[in-house]
């Protein structure tokens, strides 16, 4: 086992964690009781669920990218198998984008690309 890459995957997984939260509590709370905010499409309710995944796939990528390190840490050349580096990423992008589709009520479109990414990430490493 590399034990650089499980430390790297480990701290890229706190700092994930860490983002959400004080994110959530020291950022996007106090944010969101602006006033002047954008209005996107007729209100700035779009405006406040868009930050707020946006912010929260940044975490998600680096969990996913923490995976990616921790599985090289078990691979025997140092490389992750094809399906497994396929799995991870299809996973993250997945994962994406049901926060973006949820997120957003499905009116911010990303989470169809973040979708189509995954499954080819998928079906191209099977």
């Amino acid at each position: 086992m590399n034990l650089a890459l499980a430390i790297a995957a480990a701290l890229l997984a706190c700092i994930a964690f860490a983002h959400s939260y004080l994110g959530e509590r020291y950022i996007l709370i106090r944010l969101f009781r602006r006033s002047d905010l954008p209005k996107l499409f007729g209100g700035d309710v779009f405006t406040r669920r868009t930050l707020r995944f946006a912010w929260h796939i940044t975490s998600l990528a680096w969990l996913g990218f923490s995976a990616l390190l921790l599985g090289t840490t078990r691979a025997q050349s140092g490389a992750l198998p094809l399906p497994i580096l396929g799995a991870t990423i299809a996973i993250t992008f997945v994962a994406s984008s049901l926060l973006a589709l949820i997120g957003s009520r499905g009116r911010h479109y990303s989470w169809l690309v973040f979708l189509a990414v995954g499954v080819l990430a998928w079906v191209g490493t099977r």
